[in-house]
């Protein structure tokens, strides 16, 4: 039996989905917390697929190695391909594929943050924008030029051919221009902000002018208070100036609501994956009433 006020917070989300002219969702770590691939826990996941490097360097989580100081490039591919390998293999998490049934039929757009491609696994790449970056691309390390690679196949090519934890010398990713390092093209000191971000902006941008006029629902799902410059605040001033607009932040830790949106926001501070699952089941009840 659900409690009335959580009955009242998922009826209040379904009611505004349903009004919606158009829905921003802006999705962050905490959706790929919700979904069970969590990059910050040494869970199954981490110990299948990254055990070796936990026993020998002590790494016990995915963010973790990402930054660990490796003595040698081949040590480092071994670890990121490992990782990217992950990211092709994971399936798509529950939330993200109950998240498209409550969007079915609705015009919809959605930034995130997150690098691991789960939203762009079931929802269209054109209704995604990463502005973080993607873990399945590679870039030039020294940026000397504005392209980023498509890196599946070299992935592969270094996950079948790590030897303890380290590649071969020749597998490691180069620059085809200038022969310098590559790096996956994801926010980092060297993170190449150039076409293929700049495309990134501005589909999400051209989405925002569009529909600022219009019953604009801003649905924000895991957003934390490390990096709120890039979703959190933006939803919070798009919501206080659009005319007709309306802000919904599900998160179990950092569902917030200024004063200033007092009227026109509402912060479900529950488990996002319960939040989505029981809007569903909800939804889906509804239909078949009316059906």
């Amino acid at each position: 039996m659900l409690s009335q006020q959580y009955q009242e917070n998922i009826d209040t989300l379904l009611k505004k989905i349903q009004e919606a002219e158009a829905i921003v969702v802006g999705g962050a770590a905490g959706m790929t917390e919700a979904a069970r691939l969590s990059s910050y826990k040494t869970d199954e996941n981490f110990l299948k697929y990254f055990g070796k490097f936990a026993d020998k360097y002590g790494i016990k989580n995915i963010f973790e190695g990402f930054y660990y100081p490796f003595s040698s490039s081949e040590e480092r591919w071994a670890f990121l391909s490992t990782d990217i390998k992950f990211i092709y293999e994971a399936e798509a998490g529950r939330p993200y594929l109950d998240l498209v049934q409550l969007l079915q039929g609705k015009d919809y757009f959605i930034v995130t943050t997150n690098q691991d491609s789960q939203f762009s696994k079931v929802f269209p790449e054109e209704k995604v924008s990463p502005i973080q970056g993607d873990m399945r691309y590679f870039q030039c390390g020294s940026r000397c030029h504005d392209q980023v690679y498509f890196n599946k196949e070299q992935v592969e090519n270094m996950y079948a051919n790590i030897e303890g934890t380290r590649i071969p010398t020749e597998l490691i990713p180069l620059c085809p221009k200038c022969g310098h390092e590559m790096e996956p093209w994801v926010r980092s000191y060297v993170f190449l902000e150039g076409t293929s971000y700049r495309n990134e902006l501005t589909k999400y941008n051209e989405y925002l002018l569009k529909n600022k006029d219009k019953k604009v629902l801003f649905l924000e799902l895991g957003v934390g208070t490390m990096t709120p410059m890039f979703i959190k605040e933006p939803f919070w001033n798009m919501t206080y100036s659009f005319p007709d607009a309306y802000y919904i932040t599900i998160n179990p830790k950092d569902a917030i609501v200024p004063q200033e949106l007092s009227e026109k926001g509402l912060a479900i501070k529950k488990d996002i994956a319960m939040v989505l699952h029981d809007a569903l089941k909800e939804k889906l009840k509804r239909d078949a009433d009316i059906g």
